[in-house]
């Protein structure tokens, strides 16, 4: 017979206690939590506005300094109606301290618009004044080169811009004379060109003067006390009436004058053909003012300022025709 395990309460105290351990198996790694995250934004955020800071210190001047540190530091004087500070200012920033935009020293620099200078402004204008008369060149350019009844003379049509303006000028040629010799009447195609072109000088509001040139030749006719100065007014003249009937308003004219044989393109020859001729010369703006201003000289002075518009008085006068010993 099986002997019975004692019961016996001593040694069951006695007896050693087996302690089981069970491990879980890791799957990956595990959570660490997002407290870190929160922790590097503020520290991005705060060094952010940390450099935001040095920049706004480093490009702001010494009187907005001065002028914001005086508002910090009085911030209720405009409440009070203290008469020095901010009340006496119209400042944006309601509170104590000096307006930042007072020019005085010490409150910063005001924000107001400054007069343009009086040489930019004029060179500003002339600038503008150029690109209209070279648009205008292009213009006549191009039309005589699109339209045959000009294309087939423009050898004869020069077209160059000056210090005075766009000059045109229609030049004699040997074997096709504008005029009949010591005739002021034009021949049939200078009236072509000088009515193909007339329009185009509207594209602009410049004024137009309009000078005949002869050669040196003396003048042959039989009337008495008439000479290369009648016959060089009487040409121009003759172009003006062409330039009108083509559409060129009357009202741009502002000079029409005889100069004989004293301006000639060739000195060397006297019968040159090139000497007889017409110029078309549309002023710019400083040459109109010093026509005005000088009585009919129209040579630039590039040291007297030239003002924007011309004067009432005689802007009112639609048109100004002048012939020399006409």
């Amino acid at each position: 017979m099986a002997e019975k395990p004692s019961r016996d309460p001593l040694q069951s105290v006695l007896a050693p206690t087996v302690v089981v351990k069970r491990k879980k198996k890791a799957h990956g790694h595990g959570h660490h939590g997002g407290a870190w995250k929160i922790a590097y934004a503020d520290f991005v955020t705060a060094m952010m506005a940390f450099f935001l800071l040095m920049w706004l210190l480093g490009s702001t001047s010494k009187y907005d300094k001065e002028g914001i540190e005086q508002y910090f530091n009085t911030p209720l004087s405009a409440l009070f109606g203290n008469d020095g500070g901010a009340s006496a200012h119209t400042s944006v920033i309601t509170g104590g301290g000096k307006d930042l935009s007072s020019t005085r020293p010490g409150e910063g620099k005001k924000s107001q618009t400054q007069p343009v200078p009086q040489s930019i402004a004029r060179a500003a204008v002339a600038m503008e004044d150029l690109q209209k008369l070279q648009q205008l060149k292009q213009k006549l350019v191009t039309l005589i080169e699109q339209v045959p009844a000009l294309r087939a003379y423009k050898d004869q049509i020069r077209i160059a811009i000056t210090s005075e303006g766009l000059r045109i000028e229609i030049v004699d040629s040997l074997k096709r004379p504008m005029f009949a010799s010591g005739s002021f009447r034009l021949e049939s195609y200078v009236t072509t060109i000088l009515t193909n072109i007339g329009a185009s000088l509207n594209d602009v509001d410049n004024r137009v003067s309009i000078a005949g040139h002869t050669d040196a030749v003396p003048y042959s006719g039989n009337q008495a006390g008439y000479s290369n100065w009648e016959l060089s007014g009487e040409r121009a003249n003759a172009a003006r009436r062409a330039l009108v009937a083509g559409g060129m308003k009357e009202s741009k004219v502002l000079q029409v004058r005889g100069l004989a044989d004293v301006l000639p393109l060739n000195k060397d020859v006297v019968d040159e053909p090139t000497n007889r001729r017409i110029s078309i010369l549309v002023l710019n703006k400083a040459a109109e003012q010093a026509f005005f201003r000088d009585g009919g000289r129209t040579t630039v002075d590039e040291a007297r300022p030239v003002d924007g518009a011309i004067p009432v008085a005689v802007a009112a006068k639609a048109n100004v025709s002048v012939a020399m010993a006409k």
